[in-house]
């Protein structure tokens, strides 16, 4: 048993009435020729579930909360306890999709249980299906997020079968053998062998030149199965009728080989948190055979382009656009751009629509769990309490110096008068002569995303090519994260000047950066700072603060190289854990009438650039979904690279923001802007500067 840091405990601290504290994805799968139904995701959950420790642990409070609890095994862990299914009513479109997905990442976790839960939505038009899986902050970061993702991902959809079939095999091979003088041969010696588990393999943080979480925008390739690197790729782009018109198409029956037993699916750096995650836009890159020519099997990823983020906007608050915009030919998108059709329970339940599946799933494997023995007992946690309780002051002290280190970058207190001094004389004090770049103020203006939330939640998702978001990178000589950074800079200010709220000052946020090392990669709970930037919000000429985004994330970043501030786990170990239970609420919501520190998080979190299969079904997209409070603001964006697209997820408060559509629509109109107006002939003289500007 293993106690949580302050950092975790915060994030069981500051959960209320109205704020959850968990990260979470939406998976958007084609189920092809699998078995995406939930006695398969039972059966995969329980044989893997070992891979990721924090699916498996709950929390052990202290008596009385004298301390931070403790992650100790679940002796009676029950997958139906976290495994839950529901069929979505007609029409199973986007907007119905995200008001159910709203509604469950809305409910705050049983901490009676390990942190997690999973839910299997049916009734998605044209057959698709949705995984939407939330996990606690508590238990997980950036890192051990993705990690945890991947356990369950498979690079072909035949590992499926594999599986399927060997727990026939093995459910024959243990029944009673039928009399007779001989046994038959081995049904199961002829099995193909089990493709392993995709895994992302991240790393150390301080392997890289830039910033952990900010990923270099690599012109040379980037990793795949094999190890090796490939060249960029065209995708195959089918032509469309604007956003409202576009036809339906599943997606093929993609595979793609593994190579080995040891198959990794590896990250280009390491993974920033926010949903959970966040970082920097990994590349896009294509499965080529040894011609250079794409195999007829590796089809390309079958999604809409950035034109999508605009895919429900006719049935939302904002108008829809005028049949003669000028759009680009992208490939429809497979769950919002089909057909309804009418909702029936799908085949493998008999789950009504809109309703959720109670019924359990009998005959699983037993999940081992460690000895109840290993942690320290009630006597231990009272004992570990009183001596942590007697040398608190001692400890808080060397937190508020530390921190004191890093005054000038912690939002609200940089303002102070002579937070600059204060910081080198802490410095001086505990002999840190790290040189640290100046910093901007860091004053975040009023705006409606700020104030207290409510306990609703309200959320939109969609995509755009990585590829248009690498054309801007390089015809400006920035990185890919500055790109994505910009296109949320501009959508804001869009957002606000609708309403008559754009402040005169740019707004400030925060972006989340995983500092997980290699050799703490199996420890449950988070290992994360933060970079806080101011954004220009208060530029008009899209040029120009693309510019300005790119001037200032870069030096948010040499900061954060030279020396990777640890003042968020400092500030949490500053009051006792008894003391810290009860004030963080009301910390944070005091805070959120006051002196907001931030306007919102911004997160852009790496993926694998090729398919990834769960239980034989080809996921499509993966949008992240994160967390909202009183003190970070009332919407969170979330950016993920999947398989050559930028998935986004918005998560917001209704009281906040009330159109949380229309910020993503902006998202799609600022990457029209910087493509409409990219100089001709600019690219290839900025692709070498791009590239070194990202690392």
């Amino acid at each position: 048993m293993s106690q949580l840091t302050a950092l975790d405990a915060q994030f069981l601290d500051f959960e209320s009435a109205t704020t959850t504290a968990h990260v979470a994805g939406l998976a958007i799968l084609d189920p092809g020729g699998g078995s995406v139904n939930r006695r398969a995701l039972a059966e995969l959950l329980m044989e893997r579930i070992h891979l990721s420790p924090a699916l498996s642990l709950r929390l052990a409070p202290v008596p009385l909360g004298l301390d931070r609890p403790y992650w100790a095994a679940d002796p009676e862990f029950d997958i139906d306890n976290h495994l839950f299914q529901t069929v979505l009513p007609a029409p199973g479109d986007q907007r119905r999709l995200a008001d159910e997905v709203a509604r469950i990442h809305a409910r705050r976790l049983d901490r009676a249980h390990p942190l997690w839960e999973m839910h299997l939505i049916n009734g998605l038009a044209d057959g698709m299906v949705a995984v939407y899986t939330k996990v606690h902050h508590a238990a997980i970061d950036g890192v051990s997020g993705a990690e945890t993702l991947a356990t369950l991902l498979d690079l072909t959809p035949e590992a499926h079968q594999a599986r399927t079939s060997r727990r026939t095999h093995s459910s024959l091979s243990t029944a009673p053998p039928s009399p007779g003088p001989e046994r038959a041969e081995d049904p199961g010696s002829n099995l193909p062998q089990q493709a392993p588990p995709a895994r992302l393999a991240v790393p150390r943080s301080d392997d890289a030149v830039a910033p952990p979480g900010v990923v270099a925008d690599d012109a040379e390739g980037t990793a795949t199965p094999s190890g090796g690197k490939q060249p960029p790729r065209n995708r195959t782009q089918a032509p469309k009728k604007g956003r409202g018109g576009r036809k339906p198409r599943k997606a093929p029956a993609t595979t793609y080989a593994a190579a080995g037993p040891r198959t990794q699916v590896t990250a280009l750096a390491p993974l920033p948190d926010g949903a959970g995650p966040l970082g920097g836009a990994a590349q896009e890159r294509p499965a080529r055979n040894g011609s250079g020519t794409r195999p007829a099997a590796a089809t390309s990823r079958p999604r809409t382009g950035h034109p999508a983020l605009r895919m429900a906007a006719s049935t939302g608050s904002r108008p829809a656009p005028a049949p003669d915009l000028p759009t680009r030919s992208t490939p429809p998108n497979p769950v919002t751009d089909l057909p309804s059709r009418s909702t029936v329970p799908d085949p493998v339940t008999d789950v009504a629509p809109g309703a959720t599946d109670p019924s359990p799933v009998t005959d699983l494997p037993a999940l081992p769990v460690a000895a109840s023995g290993d942690g320290p007992g009630l006597i231990g946690m009272l004992a570990g309490a009183a001596v942590r309780s007697v040398t608190h002051p001692v400890r808080a002290v060397g937190s508020a110096v530390r921190a004191a280190g890093d005054l000038d970058a912690i939002p609200l207190a940089s303002t102070i008068p002579g937070a600059g001094l204060i910081a080198k004389a802490a410095r001086l004090v505990t002999r840190d002569r790290q040189h640290r770049p100046e910093l901007p103020r860091l004053a975040a203006p009023r705006t409606p995303l700020n104030g207290p939330i409510s306990a609703g939640r309200r959320l939109s998702f969609g995509s755009v090519p990585l590829k248009d978001v690498r054309k801007v990178a390089r015809a400006n000589g920035v990185s890919v994260n500055d790109v994505v950074m910009t296109l949320c800079t501009a959508a804001l200010r869009s957002w606000l000047a609708e309403r008559d709220a754009l402040p005169e000052e740019p707004l400030i946020v925060a972006v989340p950066v995983a500092v997980r090392t290699a050799s703490a990669r199996e420890k449950v709970g988070n290992q994360l700072s933060a970079m806080i930037a101011p954004v220009p919000t208060n530029v008009a000429d899209p040029r120009e603060r693309l510019r300005e985004v790119g001037a200032t994330m870069r030096a948010a970043k040499r900061r954060f190289a030279l020396a990777p501030a640890g003042w968020l786990g400092d500030l949490c170990s500053l009051l006792p854990a008894p003391l810290t239970g009860l004030a963080s609420p009301v910390i944070f919501r005091l805070a959120s009438v006051a002196f907001p520190p931030i306007n919102l998080i911004i997160s852009n979190v790496p993926g694998p650039q090729f398919p990834l299969y769960l239980c034989g079904g080809r996921v499509l997209s993966y949008y992240p979904l994160s967390v909202v409070t009183d003190l970070t603001g009332g919407v969170n964006i979330t950016c993920f690279s999947y398989d050559g697209m930028l998935d986004f997820g918005i998560v917001a408060c209704p009281e906040r923001m009330d159109d949380v559509w229309g910020l993503l629509d902006h998202l799609g109109e600022a990457l029209d802007e910087l493509l409409a107006d990219e100089p001709a002939g600019a690219e290839p003289a900025h692709e070498e500067a791009a590239g070194a500007a990202a690392r």
